[in-house]
């Protein structure tokens, strides 16, 4: 779902807390092979959980995250927003596969900290 990365994360969220409990009521049945199978769904639950809270939307920079920036096209940097003067444009492109937009990489140097931005 293109542009909006809050019900991605929170499907996730629901789908690790569903593996979570039916790998819990597995685990208590006692049977061996159920609770075998509870282990695993508690581990997926686990990792589903964890995915959905460290995730971010595609190729945005933290600071434009924390500052409920809109998303740019590409699910990259703000076309309108500047970027702080230590970036430097790269020659490094790529096409983004879910939007098809080309993105540019912009680059600081010194802390090897990239940004990207839509090129159209």
């Amino acid at each position: 779902m293109r542009g909006s990365g809050v019900v991605g994360r929170a499907l996730a969220a629901v789908l690790g807390v569903l593996f979570g409990v039916g790998g819990l009521a597995l685990l208590a049945s006692g049977d061996g092979e159920a609770a075998a199978a509870g282990v695993w769904m508690v581990v997926i639950g686990m990792a589903l959980i964890i995915v959905a809270a460290v995730e971010r939307w595609r190729y945005r920079s933290e600071s434009a995250d924390r500052s409920s920036l809109p998303i740019g096209p590409g699910g990259g940097e703000p076309i309108g927003e500047p970027l702080e003067a230590r970036f430097q444009r790269t020659d490094e492109v790529f096409v983004d596969p879910t939007s098809g937009r080309t993105m540019r990489v912009w680059l600081d140097r010194t802390l090897g900290e990239r940004r990207y931005r839509a090129e159209d």
